[in-house]
């Protein structure tokens, strides 16, 4: 999955998008501007590969959110939302849901399921819904139902989770030294429970109990996203660009894809970075094919729902709690 340069795509964009024919799309505040202008991306975008390709955007609400007012709703983060309970959650994740289908995105990089910590990097704290794992696969479940609803597909994220740390990997590679058992116990236990959505995103962050390499390049992370937490959806990479990761964009796409990643994503680069990561990343195997199609085929028609009786839903939900 590759990220785009800009609001439009100009004619040497889109024949390399032709050419290097990825699976979906991501875009990001760079790419939007208006409702229509955005529209017309989306439809461009899909037209370039000749299919109904996913596009994605994070839009989880608070700091994190790529359309923005005033065309859309500025939502608040997912642990100001799950104080108004699940209901809430849901109904807000159903809106935003719609503000995205309606501008042609109908995959979302939400919900956030690791748990907060006393000591969790400000980068993520807010954005996860709680601290205890039986409220942040409640309120997980509540936001992708929403979003489900709306005819966007969820990616739950980031696995298997990256609450305890206390390193942006952004920046640097986040190490987590804690017994399994106790993150059976903890950290796993939402995305156990949300095991059964789509598709999945891994964490940039190194297991001390599996091996030093972050467990987006760790085949025995993923081997434990797999058959310890019981993932069997279509898992994709965080960005490959982010520090926490060594090496070129190469040769980071070909350790992901080894360890058994189904996709890369790859955010913003160069042209020459995309090609090179293109090339590494390959095609699909036979197996993440099968699930890619799994994934596509949860896809639903954009929400018919009243907006206004959504919004009115919510309004008396929160008063209600107040």
């Amino acid at each position: 999955m590759l990220g785009v340069e800009g609001l439009t795509l100009g004619a040497d964009e889109r024949a390399f998008l032709r050419d290097a024919d990825p699976w979906g799309f991501i875009l990001f505040a760079r790419n939007v501007d208006s409702p229509d202008q955005l529209r017309r991306l989306t439809g461009d975008l899909r037209d370039g590969v000749g299919r109904d390709a996913i596009v994605m955007t994070d839009q989880e609400g608070g700091r994190v959110q790529r359309l923005c007012a005033p065309h859309w709703t500025d939502w608040p983060s997912a642990q100001d939302s799950a104080a108004d309970g699940a209901r809430a959650v849901e109904l807000r994740y159903r809106l935003l849901g719609q503000e995205l289908r309606a501008a042609g995105i109908d995959c979302d990089a939400a919900p956030c399921l690791d748990l907060a910590q006393d000591g969790t990097h400000p980068f993520l704290r807010n954005r996860c819904f709680g601290t205890d794992p039986g409220t942040v696969a409640r309120m997980g479940r509540a936001a992708a139902d929403g979003l489900i609803a709306a005819g966007v597909l969820p990616v739950v994220k980031h696995m298997p989770g990256h609450g305890r740390t206390r390193v942006d990997s952004h920046h640097d590679t986040p190490v987590l030294d804690v017994s399994l058992d106790e993150l059976d116990r903890t950290d796993f236990a939402p995305f156990r429970a949300l095991a059964d959505l789509p598709m999945g995103m891994t964490a940039h962050i190194r297991l001390t109990q599996l091996d030093d390499r972050p467990a987006t390049a760790s085949a025995a992370a993923i081997a434990l996203i797999r058959d310890r937490i019981g993932f069997g959806g279509l898992l994709m990479t965080d960005d490959i660009g982010m520090n926490a990761l060594e090496g070129t964009p190469g040769q980071r796409a070909a350790a992901a894809i080894a360890a058994g990643c189904d996709l890369v994503l790859h955010c913003n680069a160069t042209r020459a970075e995309f090609a090179e990561v293109v090339a590494a990343a390959g095609r699909m195997t036979p197996a993440a094919a099968r699930r890619a199609e799994a994934a596509l085929a949860r896809r639903r028609p954009a929400d018919d729902a009243d907006p206004r009786a959504l919004r009115a839903e919510l309004d008396a939900v929160v008063a209600a709690r107040a």
